[in-house]
């Protein structure tokens, strides 16, 4: 039986979200520019996109640039911003064809302008589809997401337009960036760090955290259905007992 057999399709996490780490240091093992790992690890999320497309996976969250990645050294961000608006081009086919959404999240007005225009378009010839949401986390981090939802919901209390009794999960969950998304089932994280990075910190609450040494450029498919494989492998108890569960 393959691995792909081996996935029970009845019980697929709904929403899978990856920190797609270890692209530098790919390159370094090979002896090659770091640069040279991030067009290395376009592949990965080309083969990834399209293996949850053909799963079924309803929701996918890939962590592409985060508000700390702006401190890198220069060449490497204009590498990444010219990666991503030249992969954002090339894939408007293949989203359309696999009939998967694009959207964003993050401060996107932090973005190169040829940047936010490419990425607008794709999000508007997309918005129709239905088969998978992929969403990409660009100049976003976790932190300043749930600060800037808190300073939302201020105002509208302040402006008594809601009350501070009748804050609640679902009231946050509304002003976050992530809002018609549902919670991460599985968060995976490649090249072997077993941290989150500040990357959907309310969101991964009850997450299934799978921690894999395979460095970003390297990560197919198989992994990917391994990674599913081991989230069915165990128990989603959400602070119950197993007995509760069962």
């Amino acid at each position: 039986m393959s691995l792909k057999e081996s996935i029970d399709i009845k019980s697929l996490p709904k929403h899978i979200a990856i920190i797609m780490d270890g692209n530098g240091r790919w390159a370094k093992q090979k002896g090659l520019l770091r640069t040279v790992g991030h067009e290395n690890g376009t592949k990965s999320v080309r083969e990834t996109v399209e293996s949850c497309a053909e799963l079924g996976i309803e929701n996918l969250t890939l962590y592409a640039f985060s508000t700390e990645n702006w401190n890198r050294p220069k060449l490497e961000v204009q590498t990444l911003m010219r990666l991503l608006v030249s992969s954002l081009k090339k894939e408007i086919k293949t989203l359309n064809d696999n009939d998967i959404k694009l959207s964003a999240i993050g401060r996107l007005n932090e973005l190169p302008k040829k940047v936010h225009e490419e990425l607008n378009e794709v999000i508007q010839k997309t918005k129709d589809n239905k088969r998978m949401c992929l969403t990409l986390a660009l100049s976003y981090g976790s932190r300043e997401e749930i600060l800037n939802t808190v300073k939302k919901i201020s105002v509208k209390v302040k402006n008594n337009i809601i009350s501070p009794e009748k804050i609640d999960e679902s009231v946050i969950n509304e002003h976050l960036y992530t809002q018609n998304l549902p919670d991460v089932d599985l968060l995976i994280r490649t090249s072997g760090e077993q941290r989150i990075s500040n990357f959907l910190l309310w969101q991964i609450a009850y997450a299934e955290l799978y921690f894999t040494p395979i460095l970003w450029p390297d990560f197919t498919k198989e992994s990917l259905y391994e990674a599913i494989i081991e989230y069915q492998k165990r128990e989603r108890r959400f602070g119950k007992t197993s007995e509760q569960i069962n």
